[in-house]
Parts: structure tokens; sequence; C-alpha cells
């Protein structure tokens, strides 16, 4: 008959947490492992005790060997638990004078002195206290072979009962053991990875760093992408298109003598290649108008307001150009803003500001239009917010209903 499933899980897990499991005995050579590496710790705080007079140099005893006994610590915790403790990047020599000082002022040289002098001393007791609680616990657990094997004076009072009650202590102490040295090993892990390696703030601070500066790059590269095929297509495929319309125009006005059949299908496809010309000017602007590189943003803008289909006051005031791709981005967002106007607001004027205060280059879009624009409601909102906040942008929509709407960007200038 098979062993039900909750019986065979809680079986195995037993065998898995015994005393004489691999568990156990790997958690009892991890903390016996660190009682040699706590002697050099306890024997200068013993020093220090003995000779308070003498303590810098009990210090910079410590602070020499700081760097070995760190590395011996990752190595246990690595080879005996598999638990990686990142080490800590230092720049400079390490055994000069200026090397010493920097050290003594890091930060992280004080986070290994606090697990040196105080962790790796407590984590050596448990050690001690888990070899105690072992030997103790087998020399009571079988007692009675003791007696068998090396025949004492039993005729004390109570013998039978004194030795019962030191077999079943000693199984106790055997299966509470493992335990406690799981609970050493466990808490000699956090303390190490939050001493030993790096600090957590500032790790988080590199990562935040290292992604900002990832994205940056990918934005930068996602701009001349645009340009690239805003230039291959005003250059090539534009230039094409133009070609033929003037062709198409030439035979128009000079094949006067061909049938009305032929001079209609000219002239349709006259008509189709100045419209694909538009089209793809559209396109082009829509992909990285060029106006904006030569000429700058208050340029670009202008030619927005004045493509606009209801009057545009457009004010733009800048005392320096910020970056390329935060350019790109304030080109878009008012082209978006402005195409919501003129789809959703059913306003009569609109208003465009363009400021830069300090290192913030800040938007104002507004309209007297019917309001309750709602990012929710797919009205293209959503979209601007993204845009924004892929360069680390604010967003601000104020859209009572019955108007105005009024819409606030500020982007960094230095991306």
């Amino acid at each position: 008959m098979a062993t039900p499933g909750p019986l065979r899980r809680a079986t195995d897990w037993a065998a898995a947490h015994a005393p004489w499991s691999a568990w156990a005995w790997r958690n009892t050579a991890f903390a016996v492992a660190g009682i040699p590496l706590a002697l050099p710790a306890a024997g200068a705080v013993t020093y220090l005790v003995l000779a308070p007079g003498h303590t810098p140099g009990a210090l910079l005893f410590v602070l020499l060997l700081s760097p070995l006994l760190t590395t011996l610590q990752r190595s246990r915790f690595w080879s005996l638990l598999g638990l990686d403790v990142p080490g800590i990047v230092r720049h400079g020599r390490a055994f000069t004078w200026r090397g010493l000082v920097e050290r003594l002022r890091s930060e992280a040289t004080w986070r290994q002195y606090g697990y040196h002098l105080l962790v790796a001393p407590l984590a050596a007791a448990a050690g001690v206290l888990v070899v105690g609680g072992w030997v103790t616990g087998l020399v009571c657990a079988f007692v009675l072979s003791w007696l068998w094997a090396a025949p004492l004076n039993a005729g004390l009072p109570d013998w039978t009962r004194a030795y019962a009650l030191f077999t079943a202590a000693g199984v106790l102490l055997l299966l509470v053991t493992p335990w406690f040295t799981a609970a050493a090993v466990r808490l000699d892990g956090y303390a190490a990875a939050a001493l030993l390696g790096p600090s957590r703030a500032k790790e988080l601070a590199r990562r935040v760093e290292t992604l900002a500066e990832s994205r940056a790059g990918v934005l930068d590269a996602a701009d001349a992408e645009r340009r690239r095929i805003e230039r291959d297509l005003h250059d090539g495929a534009q230039q094409r298109l133009v070609s033929l319309a003037m062709n198409l125009g030439l035979a128009r006005a000079t094949l006067t003598d061909l049938p009305p059949e032929a001079r209609a299908v000219i002239d349709e496809a006259h008509r189709e290649a100045k419209e694909a010309i538009e089209e793809l000017n559209n396109l082009v602007r829509g992909l990285h108008p060029a106006v904006l590189d030569d000429r700058g943003l208050d340029a670009a803008l202008s030619g927005i307001a004045a493509r606009a289909p209801l009057p545009v006051e457009l004010s733009v005031d800048l005392d320096r150009r910020p970056a390329p791709t935060v350019e790109a981005v304030a080109y878009f967002v008012v082209s978006e803003a402005l195409a919501n106007v003129a789809k959703h607001a059913r306003a009569t004027r609109c208003s465009v500001r363009v400021r830069r205060r300090g290192e913030l280059l800040c938007l104002t879009v507004g309209d007297n239009g019917a309001g309750g624009a709602d990012a929710a409601a797919g009205t293209g909102l959503r979209g601007l917010a993204k845009r924004v906040g892929s360069v680390d942008g604010t967003i601000h929509i104020n859209s009572p209903l019955g108007g105005p709407t009024v819409i606030t960007v500020e982007l960094p200038c230095g991306l």
C-alpha cells in the first residue's frame, strides 16, 4: 500500500532535518569553522580590556587583518552554505598611510569591524555551544552503553531512574541541537550580508544610476535611429516621389495629343503622387523634424502652430538649448497635445508656452475647449504621460468640465 502524500512529505521532511542528516552536519561544520576565525578579534577585544591604554594598536591590528578575515568569512559562507557575500570594491593601495586613513574613514570598514568584533565572537560562542550540545547529547543518550562497556559502581539509590533521565535528556538535546545550530547559522548569514557586503542603500543607488544611464543610452539610440530613418526617407523615397510627380506633370503638360482615357490616367497618377509626397512629409515630421536639429525648438514648434487647424499663440523663451532627446520629447508632447485639442476639445483657440527654469524645461499647453480631459478615457493623454515619463519628466492635467484645459509638463534639460 502506497504511503499517503502528506505522510510521505512529513517523513521526508523529518529525515531531511534529523540529527544525522546532511543539513544538520553542514550547519554544524559551518558553525565550528567560525571558531578559529573569531580568535584574532577575540584576542584584540581581550587585549583592549586588559590594556586599555593600547587601544590604537589593537584597532590597527584588527584593521590590518580585516581584509584577510573578511575574505576567509566569505569563503566560509560560500563553500559551506553556498551563500555569496559580494565583496566591496576599494580604490587605491591598502597598505599605505593614505590607504589606511581612507579605510578608517570608510563606512564599509566600520561595518566589517562590527562583524569581526561583535558578530564573529558571538558566532564562535554559538559554535562552542553547538559542539558542547552534540558531545553532551551523545554522552547522555548513550550513558547506558558507557556503563555496559565500562561497568562502574552502580550501587547508588535510584540509579536506574537517573540513567533513564540522562538518556531522555541526551536524546532531547540531540534533537534540539540541529535547530539551535540552524538558527545561529541563519542569524550569522543575515549579519554577514548586512555588514561584510556593500551597503544596501549604496548598492541600490548604484543600480539606479546604472539603470538611468542605460535608459538614457537607449533613448539616445532610439532618437538617433529616428533621425536616420527620417534622413533616409527624405533623401531617398521622398526625392523619388518628387521626381515621379514632376515627370507626370511634365507628361500631362506636353503630351496633349493623348486620348482622354490616357490623360485621365496621367492626371490620377499625378494627383496620387502629390498625395503620397504629402503623406510622406507628415510621416517624416512625425519621426523627427529636420528643422528641430537645424533651428531648434522655437522654429519646430512654430511649424506645428502654423499647421494647426485653430489659432495657436506660441511663446518660447530659451536662453540655451536643452539636450537633443529632451528637445525631441518636448516637440512631440506639444504636437500630440495640439492634435488632442483639435480632435476632442472643441476649442476655438490654444496657447503654448515654453520656458526654461533652471535645469527644467517647462511646457504649458492650454485651450478654451469643453474640458473634461481624462487620461483613462483613451484620448492620447496616456501616451503623452508615457512619453514624458520616459525622460523622468512630470505632467499635470487640469481639465474641469466646461474648461479650460491646461497641461503642464516639466522635463529635465540635462538628460
